[in-house]
């Protein structure tokens, strides 16, 4: 008899974040797979004797390759099990969510999806701002600042990236913003745009800095290969104190 998969969204990795649903389904699992960033406190919440697997993948370092982790989703659920795949932030945005429910489809697998709280939310709600706002700022983008070579995407909308009434949302940009940044600014976003960088959203290690485009991509291009999770959001409503 096949299991079933829950694909649950972890948020930034605060216990307090996660929805009921997704807390439930991790207390009824047989099988946690779970990401680098949905580890920790978070897994505290499986029940004692669940097996809990390690699929992380992380800019930098040594990763589980996407095929690997299907075939794992594949294989314990159709031994019966009730599997959770637990994905940081929300599994639908930037979280390779498409290619892992495919694999279940092709294999006949039965699973559901809980939301959860992405980190441009977190990110504006740790800064005191909204991401919106009533006749100004009334649209939102995310944006992956990385294609699958881990360099900035070339078919992006600069136009639309580049609008200074848009609150902007970049994931996985800490390298290529400085790249990103130039081109927006070639597009005429003032470089005194401001932005909001966070990393380490909802750890003890925290970082919230604001700045405007041009400061944030001098400052990375000076910072190296840092592996840290961060995004970065510009528009008007960035620099925006609490």
């Amino acid at each position: 008899m096949s299991g079933f998969v829950s694909f649950i969204s972890a948020g930034p990795g605060d216990p307090e974040l996660l929805t009921l649903k997704g807390a439930a389904r991790l207390r009824e699992a047989d099988v946690v797979l779970y990401d680098d960033l949905a580890s920790g406190a978070i897994l505290e919440l499986a029940r004692p004797g669940a097996n809990l697997v390690a699929v992380g993948k992380r800019a930098g370092r040594p990763s589980t390759k996407q095929q690997h982790v299907n075939r794992l989703l594949v294989d314990y659920a159709a031994s019966g099990a009730r599997v959770v795949r637990l994905k940081s932030g929300d599994a639908g945005i930037f979280g390779r969510l498409e290619e892992e429910i495919e694999t279940l489809r092709a294999a006949g697998i039965g699973y559901e999806i809980v939301p959860g709280v992405t980190s441009a939310c977190v990110a504006a709600a740790q800064a005191g701002i909204p991401l919106t706002r009533r006749h100004t700022s009334r649209r939102v983008q995310f944006v992956t600042g990385a294609d699958v070579t881990g360099q900035l995407p070339q078919n992006l909308n600069w136009a639309a990236l580049a609008d200074p009434d848009a609150t902007t949302v970049v994931y996985m940009g800490r390298r290529t913003f400085p790249d990103l940044a130039a081109k927006l600014i070639a597009q005429g976003l003032a470089p005194e745009t401001p932005a909001l960088f966070a990393e380490s959203l909802g750890r003890a290690d925290e970082r919230l800095v604001r700045t405007t485009i041009a400061e944030l991509a001098e400052e990375l291009a000076r910072g190296g290969a840092a592996t840290t999770a961060a995004v970065i959001l510009f528009g008007a409503l960035a620099g925006e104190s609490s």
